[in-house]
């Protein structure tokens, strides 16, 4: 489904210069620069498609595109100002906002789809179609986290559990401890955490008791490597998929995916140029569905996303 996208997406950085991919030649509207973006794994591969269609009319533009978590990026690349829009599947935190503060980086936040987050485990796997949000929560909790299968439920086998997730430094992490644990719960700390989300498909593909957690983008390209789990919260099994994500069935575990400009860099025409690109086409379903595996925004979503980004560049143009 992700297509060229994908592959680039799982190699977790991308980098294009002048002159590259992009064309044959120059743009004839001037148009040039680079754009510097770090991350989350999870909109990495939005965001590295958005780059390459927009080079295919702007040549002269140069990306740099890293996948380092969402907070990771605002830690350690954007509120130190060194890069242009970090992107994030959560919103940006009080305490990172105050960290962009001290460096004079004011972030401009626009959602540009909506995730499905998709917990998956080894095809072998037939003991297990559906999970409630309760085991989701008894098997990754940090209190008193169960060793094995049949520790949680007794239908399922005496064999140890292998998981596979994201770090602390990933929206992905928080989102699922917000929404499955609890913001006062804690995450259990023994699984294996990595930013590389081909990582998390190869582990469970690997293991025949294994359990992982990931953005739907990642599985709708590894369907046929491993599951994905329907989620039960109280109201029956829901499969992930962007149908049951864009209608608000796949409760709790669909999520909005943004991306933050930092104002200042709103002043380079090349960086607002591309953030207008971006909105433009984050209601493409060609695009964010098609090519990516993500639900676009609608139209209203869409037209409000770019309102704000309209009078962030104007303020920072003006």
């Amino acid at each position: 489904m992700v297509g060229g996208a994908g592959a680039l997406a799982l190699a977790g950085c991308t980098t294009t210069q002048n002159g590259g991919d992009g064309g044959d030649g120059g743009s004839d509207d001037g148009l040039a620069g680079e754009v510097n973006i770090a991350g989350s794994s999870t909109v990495f591969p939005l965001s590295t498609r958005m780059s390459e269609l927009f080079r295919e009319d702007h040549p002269d533009v140069a990306f740099n595109i890293q996948s380092t978590g969402s907070g990771g990026g605002f830690q350690n690349h954007f509120c130190p100002g060194n890069t242009d829009f970090n992107n994030a599947s959560r919103p940006i935190k009080p305490e990172e906002e105050d960290l962009c503060a001290d460096n004079k980086v004011e972030p401009v936040e626009l959602q540009v789809a909506t995730d499905a987050l998709t917990v998956i485990v080894n095809n072998d796997a037939d003991w297990i179609d559906c999970i409630t949000v309760e085991d989701l929560e008894a098997i990754w909790s940090g209190d008193s986290p169960p060793s094995m299968w049949s520790d949680v439920n007794s239908d399922w086998p005496d064999e140890e559990f292998a998981l596979f997730g994201p770090t602390e430094a990933s929206g992905t992490f928080d989102y699922f401890l917000e929404a499955i644990i609890g913001e006062e719960g804690t995450h259990r700390q023994d699984h294996q955490a990595t930013e590389q989300d081909r990582t998390i498909i190869q582990g469970v593909q690997e293991s025949p008791y294994a359990m992982g957690y990931l953005g739907f983008a990642y599985y709708s390209e590894n369907t046929d490597a491993v599951k994905a789990l329907a989620i039960d919260d109280g109201e029956g099994c829901v499969e992930p998929s962007l149908e049951t994500a864009k209608a608000g069935d796949y409760t709790p575990l669909a999520r909005p995916l943004f991306t933050y400009p930092a104002k200042s860099a709103l002043a380079e025409e090349h960086i607002a140029e591309f953030a207008r690109f971006w909105i433009e086409n984050s209601s493409s379903r060609e695009i964010v569905a098609n090519d990516v595996g993500y639900v676009p925004l609608d139209d209203t979503q869409q037209s409000e996303q770019m309102d704000t980004l309209e009078a962030a560049i104007e303020e920072a143009q003006g």
